[in-house]
């Protein structure tokens, strides 16, 4: 790994964020993180980027804290390889793999970007797979694989699989590297043989948790309390998603035009996931907390953006970490939700308003035209707590031999 550039220019990085007006504790995370990636590096323990992400994997940190080291190492990566300094939002751009390959490699990269594109694929899944792609060709050509020919199911086992048999990387990869695979076969045949060398991941779905009555009420409460401890920004964000199921990159990404407040619209030209337009009512609720907020708590900025972070310098939110922040702390303050695991997401908020409206009878198509999804199948997740329908299809136990017991208090 060739740390030149970053061991002679991180000053300028530092330099850069404490002019900027980045807090004293984040400047002090990227230096702490700088000379760890050196360390790591002069050490020979790591080679790429993506091995000092592993290592915080391999060394059992939570969730939370791989996501926000994440966050640091691709901000540091980019400013290493392509000179970018940080602009307050989150890059999904590990482009640096696929700059280190060999010629073979990257056609096969540039060849499912044409091809995909040309199909149709939204950039952004074109994006993610393909640098899902490249780190694993990356890996393959590391390991001494520099041609498709020379690939072995040893190879390709060792990217996903330790020696150990725990895994270094999970179904979400596999499903990326597959579809670049898939979409290379008529231009390079030999792909078609990787394929049957990928693990066998199942994806695994997790029972989704959903917010009781009670959980509702009590949210409501806290989001319509003018005493409440919540800031006005949190209260008109979690109001937002709240009453219109927005993802939270999208309501991260709402820009001050997208606002019809003559004739009370919400009007989104392209969704963050989907790519699609949405327009939704604007309800008195939502828009006076919002209007609010605008008025009394944003910062007078140029910003086109209307949920700003509250330090400097003053950018959008994080559609991830800061709206899950918030979510949190609307969780807290109403008082549910505090026990290790429990989720606080928003989208909670999302699932609590298909489900209410699945429950009152609302056409799937209608449905989905509301909380933005591109198909009424994406609406199967949330049947499960459909309670009104599913005591529907109850069937009865009478004729069930079910001893007395059973059923004894």
């Amino acid at each position: 790994m060739d740390i030149s550039n970053l061991s002679e220019n991180h000053t300028k990085l530092i330099s850069y964020m404490e002019d900027a007006g980045y807090s004293w504790d984040y400047v002090d995370k990227f230096k702490r993180e700088i000379k760890r990636i050196l360390n790591l590096a002069e050490s020979g323990k790591v080679s790429t980027y993506a091995d000092v992400r592993r290592e915080y994997e391999q060394a059992g940190f939570s969730r939370t804290v791989q996501r926000n080291n994440r966050v640091i190492i691709t901000a540091i990566e980019q400013f290493d390889l392509f000179g970018r300094y940080p602009d307050g939002t989150l890059r999904c751009l590990p482009k640096a793999s696929r700059r280190l390959l060999c010629d073979k490699y990257k056609a096969i990269i540039d060849y499912y970007v044409e091809a995909e594109t040309k199909r149709g694929k939204k950039g952004s899944t074109i994006q993610v797979q393909s640098n899902s792609a490249s780190m694993f060709l990356l890996e393959l050509q590391n390991s001494g694989a520099e041609r498709l020919e020379d690939v072995t199911e040893k190879n390709v086992l060792n990217i996903f699989v330790a020696d150990d048999g725990t895994r270094r990387r999970g179904y979400a990869s596999k499903f990326q590297v597959e579809a670049v695979l898939k979409a290379c076969i008529p231009q390079y045949p030999e792909c078609e043989r990787l394929l049957a060398f990928l693990p066998a991941f199942r994806a695994r779905r997790k029972n989704i948790q959903y917010l009781t009555p009670e959980e509702v009420s009590k949210i409501k409460a806290v989001l319509s309390d003018d005493t409440s401890v919540l800031p006005l920004r949190d209260k008109a964000i979690g109001l937002f998603a709240f009453y219109t199921g927005l993802r939270g990159c999208d309501i991260s990404s709402l820009t001050m035009d997208a606002i019809d407040w003559e004739n009370d619209l919400l009007i989104i030209n392209q969704q963050q996931k989907t790519g699609v337009p949405l327009i939704l009512p604007l309800s008195a609720k939502v828009g006076n907390a919002i209007w609010d907020y605008i008025q009394v708590e944003r910062m007078k900025t140029d910003c086109k953006y209307v949920f700003l972070s509250r330090n400097r310098p003053f950018g959008r939110i994080k559609g991830g970490p800061t709206a899950s922040t918030i979510a949190a702390r609307i969780m807290k303050a109403a008082g549910i939700r505090q026990k290790s695991g429990d989720r606080k997401g928003f989208h909670l908020f999302r699932h609590h308003l298909a489900t209410k409206l699945l429950g009152n009878g609302i056409q799937r198509p209608v449905i989905s035209g509301i909380i933005g999804h591109t198909s009424p199948k994406s609406l199967d997740d949330y049947l499960s707590s459909d309670f009104p329908h599913l005591k529907e299809c109850a069937v009865s136990i009478e004729l069930f031999p079910v001893a007395e017991e059973v059923f004894a208090i």
